[in-house]
């Protein structure tokens, strides 16, 4: 139970950590205004869409430290229940509240930023070479490199089978989750893969069912980091029943 405890502590005060961080995300160039664009070309222009929240009114939400807190140490009790202090919380654990910002940004905007997942690429890829080199189970480095080449291209395919429901930001963020999730082990990504898809047509069949969110516009970033956690979950049963 000490580890339960100890890294859910440890993301919390990582939570803390969410919302400086998404107030340094760097709003994205604007796209030419419709209208100029259809006076030059000489046809009709279409209806602007909303302007995005920016990322600063985000993260200075009233309710998103304690949000982003309870979220981060919510996660971070089920990876301290299922891995206890295994070498792998070294990149698991800052990755926490990486997520919930990523989370959180889409839900409010549908956008996953490439300024802060090239970013959290850049810091797990050598994490999870520290850990081969420390424990020396190198067979766990080259599985989270297949986990991120599966999951890349599998939201590739589905991305560019129908771009207009999956965004290339959720390709991005499936490389970092396929990474992290195929270093822990086969049955954690497949899982976690699988889990994503049942989050986001269930919960968000209902949330749009309800209203909640429109049914064309629901973000998959957060199913998508949900069913990471469920993977983590699920990730021993799932290798046991099907491995």
């Amino acid at each position: 139970m000490s580890a339960v405890w100890g890294v859910a502590l440890i993301c919390a005060l990582g939570g803390l950590l969410v919302a400086p961080l998404v107030r340094r995300i760097p709003e994205p160039e604007p796209e030419p205004d419709p209208e100029s664009a259809a006076g030059e070309s000489g046809e009709p222009g279409h209806p602007a869409e909303p302007a995005k929240e920016l990322y600063r009114d985000i993260g200075s939400r009233r309710g998103l430290p304690a949000l982003a807190v309870l979220l981060s140490a919510g996660a971070g009790g089920v990876l301290g229940w299922c891995l206890g202090w295994s070498w792998s919380q070294l990149f698991l654990v800052p990755l926490v509240p990486v997520l919930v910002a990523l989370a959180v940004v889409d839900w409010r905007t549908r956008l996953l930023p490439t300024w802060l997942i090239a970013r959290t690429y850049a810091a797990l890829v050598p994490l999870v070479l520290l850990v081969g080199v420390v424990t020396q189970e190198w067979d766990d480095v080259i599985r989270a490199g297949w986990g991120w080449l599966i999951t890349g291209a599998l939201y590739f395919v589905l991305w560019f089978v129908n771009s207009s429901g999956l965004g290339y930001g959720d390709v991005r963020l499936s490389g970092v989750l396929g990474m992290a999730l195929g270093h822990l082990g086969w049955g954690e990504l497949f899982a976690g893969v699988y889990a994503a898809f049942i989050l986001g047509g269930v919960v968000g069949g209902v949330l749009a069912l309800a209203k909640v969110v429109d049914r064309r516009g629901v973000p998959f970033g957060p199913f998508m980091v949900a069913g990471a956690l469920v993977g983590v979950l699920l990730g021993p049963w799932t290798a046991g029943r099907f491995g």
